[in-house]
């Protein structure tokens, strides 16, 4: 008889597993399980002090849960290690690597690159045991999470530099004083770039790594992205091609050639602190080019006659002034060449067929 119950319930557990996931809860109402959590979870006064003083919020506010993706799953399907309550004081960090797998039966999305992860810089600073190194839910949030084409989602492309600014605060203050950042956070610009459109997304690699989206020899190429369009630096009034003059000047080649000491777009234009070549802030300013050009390693000693030179200059544009004018010269001039030349071979030849066909030897 024992067996029979034993064969029943263990029957009964493995029907239950190979269930869909339950359905949301009907409004109003509070699944099993969130209704215990919520007993203190849901008091705002809830919270711990550590032994050094600081205090840590464990408050949870239902309506987030119920605004979140996830709010058709129990607080245990991800905090699986709670097994009763009151829980255990310390639990293991949520692994949302239980639903976001590929061919996962629970419709999670399974594009999620983990092994892009590990091998970012966040990811080996998290597996070498630095605990302020961002997890999933440090950048898509906890129990509020959303869909990146939502604007109040953490990951949503207007609110990415305050999600990585809590972080990098110093970066986040560059940003946005920052072109791109007024124009994206100021103006609600979606065209201007994110955090995540020059580093990536979850393969985020340390600046030194020639891997880096923004590495040294890869910053062009990652600037080329917007800078490389005719459209876009039409449409933003940007009067040159920066991407094209730069790879036609000498730190252009010599970065195609891949030294790592020549200047670059972050070089004189800064990384996080870009701005309009008019704002007399920029590095980029008139007054203020004797001191970019005239870093350590580059051009030591520059004065103001750097700053009477032209930059970026386009030979195939009438604007380039005197410069213009040469390259046409000795455009026309390398063709008249090669015309006359060619010319000259084949009277050459004319003559000497001619000259076989007459009954010569072809001499002079």
């Amino acid at each position: 008889m024992r067996a029979a119950v034993l064969i029943a319930a263990l029957s009964a557990t493995v029907a239950a597993a190979q269930q869909p996931p339950a359905a949301a809860p009907a409004a109003g109402n509070q699944p099993p399980v969130l209704r215990q959590c919520l007993i203190c979870h849901g008091r705002s006064e809830f919270k711990k002090v550590a032994s050094d003083g600081s205090v840590r919020p464990l408050f949870i506010d239902e309506g987030e849960l119920k605004r979140s993706i996830h709010a058709r799953w129990q607080c245990t399907d991800c905090h699986a290690d709670v097994e009763k309550i009151p829980h255990a004081d310390a639990l293991a960090t949520v692994n949302c690597q239980r639903c976001h797998f590929a061919t996962n039966p629970v419709g999670a999305p399974q594009d999620v690159n983990y092994d892009a992860y590990t091998k970012s810089v966040h990811g080996r600073l998290r597996l070498a045991g630095n605990i302020k190194a961002p997890l999933c839910q440090d950048c898509h949030g906890t129990h509020l999470v959303l869909k990146h084409d939502d604007p109040a989602s953490r990951v949503n492309k207007a609110r990415v530099p305050e999600t990585c600014g809590r972080c990098h605060l110093d970066v986040y203050a560059q940003y946005q004083r920052s072109v791109h950042g007024r124009a994206l956070l100021g103006k609600g610009n979606l065209e201007a770039p994110s955090c995540t459109d020059c580093h990536g997304e979850h393969s985020i690699m340390a600046v030194k790594e020639n891997s880096s989206d923004v590495a040294v020899g890869n910053i062009p190429e990652t600037c080329s992205h917007c800078h490389g369009s005719v459209a876009f630096n039409t449409k933003f009034n940007i009067p040159i091609n920066p991407v094209k003059t730069f790879k036609h000047s000498f730190h252009g080649i010599a970065n195609e050639l891949g030294s790592k000491r020549v200047a670059q777009c972050a070089s004189c234009h800064t990384a996080h602190s870009v701005l309009p070549a008019g704002d007399p802030a920029s590095s980029v300013y008139p007054a203020n080019i004797p001191a970019t050009c005239g870093k350590s390693d580059c051009h030591e000693g520059a004065n103001a006659n750097y700053a009477r030179g032209h930059f970026h200059i386009d030979p195939s544009s009438r604007s380039s002034g005197i410069i213009y004018w040469v390259a046409l010269f000795f455009k026309v001039l390398t063709t008249s060449t090669l015309i006359g030349l060619i010319i000259h071979i084949l009277m050459d030849l004319v003559k000497k067929l001619r000259m076989r066909h007459a009954g010569g030897h072809g001499g002079e």
